[in-house]
């Protein structure tokens, strides 16, 4: 077990973060990588939901609240020393009060800027797609994602539909899902989907193949096509190989793939370091939730920009959580409520839980 009390574990955090994911037997099975790793984000993500429900702030403002010499301390920087030292990041973190509070003002004024994915899932018919496209542009959205990767004629077709539909001077964003070898995406994309002017090819290839993603980014930068990584990009160190050998544009940090929140926050530094912008990834069950407070952070303490910028929406599931993610025309509404985000209705955690809850019952006719 764990064994340590609240107190202990922010007093030295960086030696709680490491007493987890180098633990010996636990190095084994990684290190820092697959399974192991995903439940370092579950335990750490946890623990700062409470800190942030302790101090009665959302965890975006918890973070940003905390001097920027206590939060890289907290930071476990190991192997990241040839691209950014400690004091450099602390630079990197440190804005003026003022200027601080008002990106907050303009955050609470505007929203964060969001794209949509959920327009364009691969089983979509056609007649739905462009339903569910024209709502959403009704409602003031500007940047749309759809999926790749069937067939190149079913691509285009779904593709041309798309840029007709949002027209010329909207954002469309594709992602393969990592369907396709180095090779198959530069045929794929060239000439065939560049002619509908994405901004990026999220996953075309294996998510671990660095040198696969800057083979693929140096063919299709003449284009204006970039590259986006990172929802399955496992850890900070491969975070900083993408971006020192410029195999991604877009760095598309995850909430439950790395360590939780002092990892992220030196996948920010990296990105600042190096240039590109953070685009977090949003696509499963509650990682709505949990990116905007990322998204936030970036713009107040790390960046300092929103343009060229955007968080991912799914716009599914929502209803299920008692701090929900809200949008309006496009963007992320700042979140108010204490903690992370992450807590459950109770009438759904009911109803879900398994193997009692009654979804899994034999009573099919059961609703919640």
């Amino acid at each position: 077990g764990i064994n340590a009390e609240y107190g202990e574990i922010f007093g030295g955090y960086r030696a709680f973060y490491r007493s987890i994911t180098q633990a010996s037997q636990m190095r084994w099975l990684g290190p820092e990588k697959g399974i192991v790793h995903l439940a370092a984000a579950a335990l750490f993500n946890g623990i700062w939901d409470l800190a942030a429900r302790l101090a009665g702030k959302p965890l975006w403002q918890l973070v940003v609240d905390t001097p920027p010499t206590k939060l890289v301390a907290m930071v476990d920087w190991s192997y990241l020393g040839d691209v950014v030292t400690e004091e450099e990041a602390v630079n990197m973190l440190c804005v003026g009060e003022e200027e601080k509070q008002r990106r907050i003002r303009k955050l609470k004024d505007e929203g964060y800027p969001a794209y949509i994915t959920s327009v364009g899932w691969l089983g979509y018919p056609d007649e739905k797609v462009r339903a569910l496209t024209e709502e959403k542009l009704s409602e003031g959205w500007t940047a749309f994602k759809m999926k790749v990767g069937v067939n190149r004629e079913s691509d285009e077709r779904r593709a041309g539909l798309m840029r007709s539909l949002i027209g010329p001077d909207n954002t469309l964003m594709m992602d393969a899902n990592q369907i396709w070898d180095v090779p198959t995406t530069i045929s794929r994309m060239i000439p065939g989907l560049t002619q509908y002017n994405p901004l990026w090819i999220e996953e075309p290839t294996s998510p671990d193949d660095i040198l696969g993603h800057k083979a693929i980014s140096e063919a299709l930068a003449p284009h204006g096509v970039g590259v986006a990584t990172g929802e399955m990009c496992q850890n900070r160190v491969m975070f900083k190989q993408f971006l020192q050998s410029g195999a991604m544009q877009f760095c598309q940090i995850d909430s439950c793939r790395v360590a939780g929140v002092t990892e992220l926050l030196a996948i920010m530094v990296l990105a600042r370091r190096f240039g590109v912008p953070v685009v977090p990834h949003a696509g499963g069950v509650g990682l709505c939730e949990l990116v905007r407070h990322y998204s936030m952070i970036d713009y107040i303490m790390v960046s300092g920009e929103m343009e060229g910028r955007w968080c991912e929406l799914a716009d599914h599931l929502h209803e299920h959580f008692t701090d929900p993610a809200v949008t309006k025309t496009g963007r992320y509404l700042l979140p108010s409520l204490p903690g992370f985000s992450t807590q459950l209705k109770e009438e759904s955690a009911r109803f879900y839980s398994y193997p009692a809850g009654i979804c899994w019952s034999n009573d099919k006719g059961a609703v919640m």
